[in-house]
This record gives C-alpha cells, structure tokens and sequence, in this order.
C-alpha cells in the first residue's frame, strides 16, 4: 500500500517512518513523502496511491478530492485534529475513507499555551534580547503575578482541561465555557456564559474547533466585552479570530497582549522558512509591529510525544482502511 505524505518535513518522516518499522507493517506500507503542500495543483504527486496523509495547511476541497478519486486514491489520513480543510460532502459523495488523529499529548499545547502566557507576561523574549547585548534595565519588563487573577478557557475538551488543571495549579481563578460542558471541568472552575467569561477574565485561552459557529468568536462585539488591558491566546485554529478585530482592540488599548500559534492565513507563511523573502501579508506586518503581541508558527504540538501518538495513531487508521474494519478515529468512512 502507497501513501502520499503531503506538507512532509523531515520530522514527519523520522516518526512515520520509525512507527511503520515498530508497527512490523513495514513491508506493507511504502510512505512517499512530499514538501508540497496539497492542493489541486500537486494532488497529481499521489497518483498511484492508495491513501494521501494530509496536515493542517492541506487543501482538501471538492476539486482536490475528485482529482484524488480519479487517480485510485480512496483515503484521506489527517495527522492532526481538526478537519475544517476537507470538503466532508465531496469526501462522503465520493466514498473516501477519512479518519483523524482526534488527541495526541493534549498536554503538548497546553504547555505551549503556559509558555507563551508566561514570556508575554514576564516578557522574557524582551529580556532575553537585552541580556545578550548587556542590557539589564527592567524598565519595560514589568510583568503581572498569575496567582490570583482569572484565567478564561473557551472549549473544554482534552486540550482546555489540560490548560486548566496547569492555571488552576498556579492558582488561578478558572472559568469555563463549552456548549457541550465536560464533567471533568467541576473540579477546575466555573463554566459561565461566554459574555460573562469574556468580562471577568485576565486571560482569555481559546481551545475550540473551528466551525461555522465559532468562525472569528473573536470579533469587534466579543473585544469589545473584554476586561480592558486583559491577554488574548489562541492555540487553537485561526479563524477563531478576526485579526483586523484584534489589530483595532491593540490600537485602541482595549486588548493588553495577544499570544498566537496559529493565524487565520497561516497557510502562505507558517511551516516554511521565509526569512529571505519579503512577506506580502499586510496584516500579519501589521500584528508583528505591537510589542504587547507574540506569535509562534504553530509550533503548540511539536513535541517528540506528541509526533510518536500522531504516527502511530495515522498508522492505526490506515490499517483500518487497508482491513475494512470499524475505525474509532474516522470523520467519513466509504
């Protein structure tokens, strides 16, 4: 069985490929691993292959999955969560077996959530920066004690609760909000409604998926509800945002710090080196100008447990797929 392995960075093909020898499949399973990323212009790369091994930036809407079909590929495997990037009609209509990897080390992001609270706080980035050139003024560093203060997570699944046992550790007042509310959350805070969580909260931890409802949750109204100066993170999907919102609350000082690992136009720029080029993303220049603002490339997962779980779980699919049997991760099955 061949699969293509699209949006492929060497760390990819280190952990699939050492999951396929421990899984003993090896002999079964031939990975072909592409940079590219895919659209209707490199799904031709999969052409005699059984299966396409997709990521976050993938672009799997109803041309892509038809050219896929006609090529003799009949599976999507995703190696990530979310599946807002795949057409489900199209895929279901067109028989393809889609399955997910629905939670890997959801500690893996709430770490990276803490850690980008914590240096925008404490802003230790700016320190670090100083230290090196043998600055050691504290003038502008002055940060805030966590301990205390009301820390807001919007979405309680595996990720929010691990976000909030940590800030509930450190002794933080946590509050809660999901429309479908996890009875683990009871132990860790309150679930309120949004617009209260909004108004009460210092900081506003965003842990949802990205759907049609909660498409830019974060908006000028939902800003607007905000405690004045209070610190936005988003380590979730980008479209959870509206940036030119966001960008309007920094200028206004309504929003004090905004902490993002995932932009909603990340596509063109996040998992790719573009350090040589000039970015012609208007409003991604605009946010990197704020010193209140930090962003990571959707780095929140990359962890070496958390490549290992996405590995073995993507493998896990496709032998279902490959077997016919009942596949407990899989979104559409043909």
């Amino acid at each position: 069985m061949k699969v293509a392995v699209f949006s492929a960075r060497p760390y990819d093909s280190r952990s699939l490929d050492e999951a396929n020898q421990q899984s003993g499949a090896a002999h079964g399973v031939e990975f072909l691993y592409y940079d590219a990323t895919l659209d209707v212009h490199t799904a031709a790369l999969a052409q005699g292959c059984d299966a396409v091994c997709v990521f976050v930036n993938d672009r799997l809407d109803a041309p892509v999955l038809q050219a896929l079909h006609g090529m003799g590929v009949r599976a999507v495997l995703l190696r990530c969560a979310g599946f807002n990037n795949v057409d489900l009609a199209a895929a279901e209509r067109l028989g393809f077996f889609v399955a997910r990897v629905p939670a890997y080390s959801p500690e893996a992001v709430a770490e990276h959530t803490l850690a980008l609270i914590m240096t925008l706080n404490r802003q230790t980035h700016r320190a670090f920066n100083r230290v090196r050139e043998g600055n050691f003024m504290l003038e502008g560093l002055l940060g805030r004690t966590l301990h205390g203060k009301t820390a807001g997570i919007v979405g309680t699944g595996k990720i929010g609760l691990a976000t909030a046992r940590i800030l509930h550790g450190m002794g933080c007042t946590v509050l809660g909000h999901d429309p479908y509310p996890s009875p683990d959350f009871a132990g860790l805070g309150e679930f309120v409604p949004l617009q209260d969580l909004l108004a009460r909260s210092d900081i506003v931890s965003l842990h949802c998926p990205l759907t049609p409802q909660t498409r830019h949750l974060i908006n000028d109204d939902s800003l607007a509800l905000m405690k004045p100066g209070a610190m936005l993170v988003n380590t979730s999907r980008g479209g959870l945002v509206d940036t030119d919102a966001v960008i309007r609350a920094l200028k206004s000082r309504q929003l004090g710090h905004l902490a993002i690992d995932v932009y909603e136009q990340e596509s063109a720029l996040f998992f790719q080196d573009r350090s040589g080029q000039i970015i012609d993303d208007d409003v991604f220049q605009r946010l990197m100008t704020f010193p209140n603002v930090l962003v990571t490339g959707h780095q929140g997962f990359f962890t070496a447990e958390a490549l290992q779980e996405i590995a073995e779980t993507t493998l896990g699919n496709l032998g279902h797929f490959a077997a016919g049997t009942e596949c407990p991760n899989k979104v559409i099955r043909g």
